[in-house]
């Protein structure tokens, strides 16, 4: 009698490795409740008029431009670095505006760079700090223009001001003032004009000398086309009447 011996193999259990935990995102807190006279007067020039929109439309690519407004800017998220500010317009270029959505806030260090454009709207709230503190705060972010607007001339004792980083402080834009009273001074980094106007700020194409596009300029627009459309088809069947009339007379004359 053979005996035949079956030898037992075990076959070891992959023991799976858990994935590393994904470091929390860092995410700014609420922005802070803004005084009455500071919201109104942002709402005002900066939301009810469309700007944000306006200037994201016009200045390209929305997945890499970035047109915000009051949340929170910084320049780390570690204590000590953050410095913050809450501009109530600030436009940058080649970025994630994703991530400052997400976020909560443009943070410097998440973006790669500063932001290019920043811009105060004047309230007596904060105006002082608008034009005593802000622009050392906006340098040493290494912000390139630092804009400010207020209609009245009042609290910032001008209408508009700009400020031009040269080296590691800021050097004031030259401001001219229009034939309608108008004060206007151009943007580099924007390429476009911003015009203290009657009844706001304007931002202007200096190569057409017009307006961005905004939904009443466009809406103007195909209303004058429509118009222009409805009256070529009247002075149209106007003619044709005509030629109608003078061939009738033809026959006429001719006894047919």
């Amino acid at each position: 009698m053979t005996t035949t011996t079956i030898a037992n193999t075990i076959t070891p259990i992959a023991v799976k490795t858990p994935p590393a935990p994904t470091p929390a995102r860092f995410r700014f807190p609420d922005p802070p409740e803004r005084e009455l006279d500071e919201a109104m007067t942002n709402y005002q020039y900066v939301h009810l008029v469309g700007s944000p929109l306006h200037l994201s439309r016009h200045l390209g690519n929305r997945d890499t431009t970035l047109v915000g407004a009051d949340f929170w800017l910084a320049r780390g998220p570690r204590p000590g670095t953050l410095g913050l500010r809450c501009p109530d317009l600030l436009i940058a270029f080649d970025v994630d505006p994703a991530a400052y959505f997400a976020t909560g806030g443009y943070l410097i260090s998440e973006q790669g760079k500063p932001p290019d454009f920043v811009l105060e709207v004047a309230s007596k709230s904060t105006a002082r700090v608008d034009v005593d503190q802000k622009p050392a705060d906006y340098a040493a972010l290494g912000i390139p223009e630092y804009w400010r607007f207020d209609e009245t001339g009042e609290f910032h004792h001008t209408r508009l001001a700009g400020d031009r980083l040269v080296g590691d402080h800021y050097e004031p834009i030259p401001i001219e003032e229009l034939p309608d009273g108008s004060l206007q001074g151009y943007s580099a980094v924007l390429n476009l004009y911003l015009r203290a106007e009657p009844g706001g700020l304007g931002w202007y194409d200096p190569e057409t000398g017009q307006h961005i596009p905004t939904f009443d300029n466009e809406r103007n627009a195909r209303l004058q086309a429509e118009s222009r459309t409805e009256q070529a088809e009247a002075r149209a069947d106007s003619a044709e009447a005509r030629v109608r009339e003078l061939e009738e007379e033809n026959r006429r004359l001719r006894g047919e």
